[in-house]
């Protein structure tokens, strides 16, 4: 910390709220500023030596204290950045019943599951039976044929879940759980834009001192229009 430089308390308030995410504005509001000025102050206090000096001490604290070093966490926000949605959720279309079925005759999986529909049908006295003429071996999730004349070729859309316990690592990382309501399950995954924001933040490529340049320019800028037009 810069010598005869100390750390107000709203200042102290900033630092520790800033090292929970890094988001000087959030920090701001947190720490008590105002919310209609943190978007200003918060590059401001990032300015003032004093403060960013407490900021490094406190970063070096906790990865001392945690053993978690700025690698480790880049790596992993960098995963949850690149990782394909994909792995965890898909709109598949899959074949329909007709697709390769014997003349694009309804086609069963095997002859248990036609034994089955026979009996339920005498069960209900239907007037008319199933019939196995387009034959066995389908497989729900073959791709549809394109000359299927049932489904046009569409097949089925529905949704499809992975099996979460065979996700790549990075997959993993964007895996945020699952949730059950009224519109079914539903995955929950990180968001892959903050968190490359977070990587951006961490490698320096977003200036706030810039920020705070262009902010006073433009405020510079409007005050001697506003001078202008008074004068008119």
């Amino acid at each position: 910390m810069t010598k005869g430089k100390k750390l107000t308390a709203k200042q102290q308030a900033f630092v520790d709220e800033y090292l929970k995410d890094l988001n000087a504005t959030q920090a701001c509001i947190r720490a008590g500023y105002s919310a209609k000025t943190a978007d200003r102050i918060g590059p401001e206090l990032l300015g003032k030596t004093w403060v960013a000096a407490a900021i490094q001490l406190g970063m070096e604290k906790r990865q001392k204290r945690t053993g978690i070093t700025q690698d480790m966490v880049l790596n992993r926000w960098w995963d949850i950045a690149n990782a394909d949605p994909n792995e965890l959720v898909q709109y598949r279309r899959d074949c329909c019943r007709h697709c390769y079925g014997v003349d694009h005759r309804y086609q069963w999986i095997d002859q248990d599951e036609f034994n089955a529909a026979v009996d339920t049908a005498k069960a209900r006295k239907a007037k008319v039976l199933p019939s196995d003429a387009g034959g066995f071996g389908f497989v729900s999730t073959m791709e549809p044929n394109s000359t299927c004349p049932k489904c046009n070729g569409e097949g089925h859309g529905h949704m499809h879940v992975s099996d979460t316990r065979k996700l790549s690592p990075a997959a993993l990382a964007l895996f945020a759980g699952v949730k059950s309501g009224k519109e079914g399950l539903q995955v929950l995954m990180q968001s892959q834009e903050q968190a490359l924001i977070n990587v951006a933040r961490h490698l320096g490529m977003f200036n706030d001192k810039l920020e705070v340049t262009v902010n006073e320019s433009l405020a510079a800028r409007l005050a001697k229009a506003k001078q202008r037009i008074s004068k008119q």
